[in-house]
């Protein structure tokens, strides 16, 4: 059913999947991709996990989809983390949802949101992060940040909001390649709340979000991590990293995936995923 509620004075849009019977059900908050909405990766995901038993809500990000927020198409991870309270509020006062119960499930950037957030958020019992993004600016040290910090003083003094492409086969794009417009480019990603588009200021998030401590600091909550053993836009050097700070309990299960974006929406590797993350949350939550 589509819901909605409120973060920081902005109307958010979900979609809550509850399965059939008698509940209260565990409940699960999801945050996905990168310039992504929910009836894309994460209402799939969500879709997946609700006939596994568990009450899930997949969300449009404020700026993303059909939740409110300006500019439309910006990234804004502290604005997300809260989101991703309001969603987990939200979700504790459902009938349907046993509160004591709900866990965050991320993929791809999602993956390190959802990381960070539940290891400040002692509501949330378990995480899972599945073809995880987990940023770290130690590993972009180097990057030349005057290009980015030049559009957004263009803006400070007035000038408009700029844009460029999300993803694009050749040129410039925020997700340059064959690999991310295989999903988004065509049918496999097509939704009419997507738009090919992102602020150039998000590029300057991406650089400098450090999602990857929340490691240092989920335990003891149980952490599952799920990843392609070839990934290259999400490295599995990446994943391995998060796994070795964090404290059990915590597992890692490896897909025989050869492409970032199998873990979108390909068979077997999404089913292999979510039996994965079914099972860990069946011992755990």
């Amino acid at each position: 059913m589509r819901v909605e509620f409120m973060a920081d004075g902005l109307t958010l849009a979900g979609d809550l999947r509850v399965p059939g019977g008698v509940g209260p059900w565990p409940g699960l908050v999801f945050t996905g991709p990168f310039t992504g909405v929910r009836d894309q990766v994460t209402g799939l995901y969500a879709a997946r996990l609700a006939e596994r038993g568990y009450a899930t809500l997949a969300f449009d990000h404020r700026n993303w989809g059909e939740s409110e927020g300006r500019p439309r198409h910006h990234e804004d991870p502290q604005g997300k983390l809260h989101d991703l309270r309001a969603a987990v509020s939200f979700l504790r006062a459902r009938a349907e949802v046993d509160r004591e119960r709900i866990g965050a499930v991320g993929i791809c950037l999602g993956a390190g949101y959802a990381l960070k957030f539940a290891a400040f958020d002692p509501r949330v019992k378990v995480f899972a992060g599945i073809a995880g993004a987990y940023n770290n600016p130690y590993a972009m040290r180097g990057a030349d940040l005057a290009p980015h910090l030049d559009v957004l003083e263009r803006q400070d003094l007035g000038g408009p909001v700029e844009y460029l492409p999300a993803v694009a086969e050749r040129g410039e794009a925020a997700m340059p390649g064959d690999e991310p417009y295989a999903y988004y480019g065509g049918e496999r990603g097509a939704s009419p709340h997507w738009a090919n588009e992102v602020t150039r200021g998000s590029v300057l998030e991406l650089l400098t979000m450090d999602n990857m401590m929340g490691s240092d600091f989920l335990s003891p909550k149980p952490a599952l991590i799920v990843h392609g053993v070839v990934d290259r836009f999400c490295t599995p050097e990446g994943a391995e990293e998060v796994f070795k700070r964090l404290d059990q309990p915590k597992k890692i299960v490896w897909v025989d995936a050869k492409q970032h974006i199998d873990l979108y929406d390909r068979e077997p590797y999404v089913t292999q995923a979510v039996t994965a993350t079914a099972d860990f949350l069946g011992e755990h939550l």
